[in-house]
């Protein structure tokens, strides 16, 4: 099986090289599209809040919209798009595997669970039919802003009628037409990472009490991966380990935090009948004199900090001074805004020196050197 070059593994212009399968099955063929092996990209999914996502970073986003654009040409009935190991990753919250994604044209392909679960069990494919060259004829012009406003004017005419959802151990993104496969491409050409939050999103299909899909991408996509399998893996190798996947979901999401060593940073949790200060966070708290979330409020994020900087704790950053005011208005510390970052440091002024670190003295008396002492001879 032919690999990608090296200096083109990471491209996403238009004439991408890709891999052509045939799948033949009684009364039908299927074409398979696949990326060549080599091709740095990284994919996951998972499902969250009655939502299936697609989950990467930024270049996969740009990789995702030449495919979903350039299959918006299609017209050969029984023809689909998948990403399939070794471009899967686990997801980056949990680490549980991903699913092989399947972009289907609606308007040409039939994809029903007997299709779908005919094509998993030929999983994984290898020995390629042929090469293609994948033309995405326009995405670029189309991506200017005048033209993209001008293209979105034209469709949002139109109505959404496209599905994602899983079939067979596959998550299968079906637009229902040439220009709904065009505008999701355009979605997820879009997307952007550099804002103050690290990620970027959009959903996909109808609005029908919630959407069915949605492409979110991270900024530090890989990274995050990287954490939560070591997170995983620590969860499932001690004793007493969690059996039920919810249970070890939020097992692996509270190692997680250790992993990056921000446990710190959960000024807020639940336990009991109530909120209380993050076990992690009081640990640290406790050196600004605060012991509760009354405390913690009465004090304010900005003393707090004044504190804690003032008694030289180890590893201090302005993310707990985030992660004070965000758990004291029940948000998330990446939601406060770059407005209000802005006020609360200002708002430290001149932080004052911290305070020179105490020596503990052993209780016990010092030990008697026996090294005998030179005397200098007087003169």
């Amino acid at each position: 099986m032919k690999q990608q070059r090296p200096a083109t593994a990471r491209s996403v212009s238009d004439g991408l090289k890709l891999h052509r399968h045939l799948l033949r099955s009684p009364g039908r063929v299927h074409t398979v599209i696949t990326l060549r092996p080599g091709t740095r990209a990284g994919f996951s999914t998972n499902r969250y809040h009655d939502t299936w996502h697609v989950l990467s970073d930024d270049h996969g986003a740009r990789l995702l919209a030449r495919l979903l654009w350039g299959l918006s040409y299609q017209a050969r009935p029984h023809t689909v798009v998948l990403v399939d190991r070794p471009f899967l990753r686990p997801n980056p919250f949990d680490a549980e595997p991903a699913d092989p994604i399947v972009l289907v044209p609606g308007w040409c392909t039939p994809f029903d669970d007997h299709a779908a679960k005919r094509l998993k069990s030929r999983l994984p494919l290898s020995n390629p039919d042929g090469t293609v060259r994948w033309h995405t004829f326009g995405l670029d012009r189309t991506l200017a802003p005048a033209a993209r406003e001008a293209w979105w004017d034209r469709y949002h005419r139109r109505e959404d009628r496209g599905s994602v959802g899983r079939r067979g151990g596959l998550l299968v993104l079906t637009p229902r037409t040439p220009d709904e496969a065009r505008a999701w491409a355009l979605q997820a050409a879009t997307l952007d990472t550099t804002g103050g939050y690290g990620s970027d999103y959009t959903y996909l299909g109808p609005w029908d009490h919630g959407f069915d899909g949605e492409i979110q991408i991270f900024r530090r996509f890989h990274p995050m991966v990287s954490v939560a399998n070591r997170a995983r893996a620590q969860v499932l190798s001690r004793d007493g380990a969690p059996a039920d996947p919810e249970s070890i979901r939020f097992a692996v999401w509270r190692e997680a935090e250790t992993v990056r060593g921000d446990a710190h940073l959960s000024i807020r949790e639940w336990r009991g009948r109530g909120w209380e200060l993050g076990r992690d966070a009081a640990a640290v708290l406790v050196h600004a004199g605060v012991t509760t979330l009354d405390e913690l409020a009465a004090v304010g994020p900005v003393e707090a900090y004044r504190r804690l900087h003032s008694a030289r704790v180890k590893g201090l950053t302005l993310d707990m001074l985030w992660a004070m005011e965000a758990a004291l208005t029940y948000r998330d510390r990446r939601s406060v805004s770059p407005a209000r970052r802005r006020e609360l440091f200002e708002a430290l002024g001149d932080l004052p020196a911290p305070a020179p670190p105490q020596r503990r003295r052993s209780p016990r008396s010092p030990r008697q050197s026996t090294r005998r002492v030179r005397i200098p001879a007087v003169r």
